[in-house]
């Protein structure tokens, strides 16, 4: 992304702001593509908003965090499905945009392997379909089950829908007891465009690309819907199998191909970067002339035991990475500028654009990032301007072309908000404007609204972004207090829901009740729901498991106002809990607003105390521990969910309240702030030895 600061520039509180507008942000665009197929912006943006998180995490450590984006796959399942939890994880794939890229990604391989520079290294290679991803659960060689990706661990059940594609077998000889085959769910070009002529006959639903076409179409309620349209899969995968297929990646793909799956018939075997750079351009050269839409070539090694070795980092497996296309690019007129304001209060400039086609899609918006991004590139409404589009709906603005016939009006950013009229301040530092008005601002209430009733939070059926955005408007819903008086209200109204246009009895009594069902809330779900920056699900549970009730958590809040303070150090003290942090959750505790709204929730709701799991008996049970160092034989996810399953709680710094530090290779400060205190330390296996006894 350009328009940003330096990483090296940011102070830690900077840093901190950016980091908590960009997981909000990508959080946002992740439910836009997976959850409502319906994309907001390009590959590329995306990417470039992932990867300055990712460089800011790395940067500042303290910022970084379990309910980071970077740490998780895709979005959570949306409504109206089963859920289904992956046996194992469907995980993402870490992203190459050049030759050096690629070659870093051979080279990595060799360092962990400790292979030498001239060892071959084989990779299957494929091009990257951009379609839904699928997984099919046979058993006993019968199609039992099938699920989106979801966000990684639970996907939607469309086992029903999936069986009516003719790609997939109902059985399968020949196949272990337990088999996953995952791949591709995807629309050709010409069935999309047969599609959408039909679609276009019957006055419905127009869809934007293949890629959406093929994702609504499968996430039908009417499996008969699902059946009536041209879908296809291609299988590239698998995830849990009772017995071994092959030796190798590509011996499992002809495996899956004797059982009557489809393989991309692209799809071949490659010994070095040459090579593999070879095939790129060769299927980018053809990359028009296949009949679907592709946006890049998958790299993954190809023997299985190599994978086995180097398994995975974060959210992607370091065995495989995805080399993208460049963007398409194409010339229009900047006809305008209009700002959005966001659930955080961050202005986002868009450009208003001329329609045009890129790459089959006809495209009028692009976003334009921040203010610095206009100037850099010197940007005014009248402009003709260079987009490019990675595959998606919006693309993004690459540079401004002045030409003499043009009469260019440089665009001024607002320094009020254009929703409800408050300052916007850009603190120093930041490359976002941010309006000041909280939730006094229309654009933000409405946001924090949608994110109250989301899935993750109070889980409210029925109750989707426009209804929100319509309750909103009419004066309904101010707060989210409102939604639990609005059936009180409503029986008293001159204008009852069930008789408004869209609405009927049924409708207006499902609504009711799902909210009548969501009085009673777990604190973590609660804490979550309210939308405090940086707070995600761990947080918010981290927050429930140390404080316990909403009334303590709030007492804790108001007394760690004072740094110097017991309860400020306690906060600190959990893990992953920063001071850019701490701040940002004291400072929503201490707003006016914001108490006078917990003080009307806590009165309205019945916010169970947090529920420890079950005793467990252990020697570290209600023990406090402290990871530092390198771990060889676990990760620390892995040493810390160990941990917390046996009842120990994991701070992230050392105090006098802790009782064990574990102490791996490298260690530093907390080490020798364990030994100032006291605290007992133990290696590495120590801990394993003590854990299992």
């Amino acid at each position: 992304m350009s328009g940003e600061a330096p990483v090296s520039d940011l102070s830690a509180e900077a840093a901190g702001r950016e980091v908590a507008d960009l997981r909000a942000e990508i959080e946002r665009l992740n439910r836009a593509y997976y959850q409502e197929d319906a994309p907001e912006v390009s590959d590329a943006e995306y990417d470039a908003k992932f990867r300055r998180l990712q460089e800011l995490e790395s940067a500042f450590p303290d910022l970084d965090s379990l309910d980071s984006p970077t740490k998780r796959v895709g979005a959570a399942p949306a409504a109206g499905f089963a859920k289904v939890t992956h046996s194992v994880p469907m995980l993402s794939l870490a992203n190459a945009f050049s030759e050096e890229d690629l070659a870093e990604f051979f080279a990595r391989v060799r360092r962990f392997l400790g292979l030498g520079a001239e060892d071959p290294v084989e990779v299957t290679a494929e091009p990257k379909i951009d379609g839904l991803s699928a997984s099919l659960r046979y058993e006993n060689g019968r199609f039992v089950q099938g699920a989106t990706r979801g966000d990684g661990a639970v996907g939607e059940d469309v086992t029903r829908n999936l069986a009516t594609l003719d790609d997939i077998p109902d059985r399968i000889d020949g196949a272990p007891e337990v088999l996953e085959v995952r791949g591709e769910v995807y629309m050709s070009r010409a069935d999309f465009a047969a599609l959408n002529a039909r679609q276009e006959e019957k006055g419905e639903k127009i869809f934007a690309n293949p890629r959406n076409a093929a994702a609504g179409s499968l996430r039908q309620k009417d499996a008969s819907i699902t059946k009536s349209r041209p879908l296809r899969f291609f299988a590239y995968s698998w995830g849990e199998v009772s017995a071994p297929l092959s030796g190798t990646h590509f011996g499992v793909l002809e495996r899956f191909g004797a059982f009557g799956f489809t393989i991309n018939p692209e799809t071949r075997v490659v010994r070095s970067v040459t090579e593999a750079m070879d095939f790129y351009r060769e299927i980018m050269a053809r990359r028009a002339a296949l009949d679907y839409d592709i946006d890049g070539i998958v790299y993954k090694v190809n023997r299985l035991d190599w994978q086995g070795r180097l398994g995975m980092v974060s959210r992607a497996p370091r065995w495989a990475i995805a080399h993208k296309f460049p963007a398409e690019k194409a010339q229009t007129i900047l006809k305008a500028v209009t700002i959005q304001v966001g659930r955080t209060g961050a202005l986002t400039p868009v450009a208003e654009l001329e329609p045009i086609t890129v790459g089959g899609v006809v495209v009028s918006r692009a976003t334009l990032h921040n203010a610095d991004e206009i100037e850099r590139k010197d940007i005014h409404v009248g402009d003709l301007v260079t987009i490019q589009r990675a595959g998606d709906v919006i693309p993004q603005v690459v540079e401004a072309v002045r030409t003499p016939t043009s009469e260019p009006a440089r665009f001024a950013f607002p320094d009020h908000c254009p929703e409800c009229g408050s300052q916007a301040i850009r603190e120093p530092g930041e490359a976002v404007t941010r309006c000041t008005g909280g939730l006094i601002c229309p654009a933000q209430a409405v946001e924090r609204l949608k994110h109250f009733v989301s899935r993750d939070a109070f889980d409210i059926e029925g109750f989707g972004g426009r209804s929100i955005e319509a309750f909103f408007r009419d004066g309904t819903i101010a707060s989210p207090a409102d939604i639990f008086t609005m059936e009180e209200r409503d029986a008293v109204a001159l204008a009852p829901l069930a008789k408004r246009e869209g609405w009927g009895r049924t409708s207006a009594s499902n609504l009711f009740g799902a909210i009548r069902d969501r009085r009673t809330i777990p604190l973590d779900r609660f804490v979550y729901a309210l939308g405090i920056r940086q707070v995600g699900q761990a947080t918010a549970k981290l927050l429930a498991r140390n404080y316990g009730t909403l009334a303590e958590l709030r007492a804790a809040m108001d007394r760690a106002r004072d740094e110097n303070s017991e309860d400020y150090a306690q906060l600190l003290n959990i893990d992953q809990v920063g001071k850019v942090m701490a701040a940002d959750i004291i400072g929503f505790f201490a707003e006016d607003h914001n108490s006078d709204l917990l003080d009307r929730l806590a009165g309205l709701l019945d916010i169970e105390p947090y529920a420890a799991p079950a005793a467990v008996s252990s020697n570290v049970s209600g023990k406090t521990v402290v990871f530092t160092g390198t771990l060889e034989k676990m990760t620390r996810s892995e040493a810390k969910s160990r941990a917390e399953a046996l009842g120990a709680k994991v701070a992230g710094s050392v105090s006098k309240k802790t009782d064990f530090v574990v102490v791996g290779a490298d260690a530093g400060s907390k080490a020798k702030k364990a030994e100032e205190l006291g605290v007992a330390t133990l290696t590495e296996d120590e801990w394993l030895e003590m854990t299992q006894s």
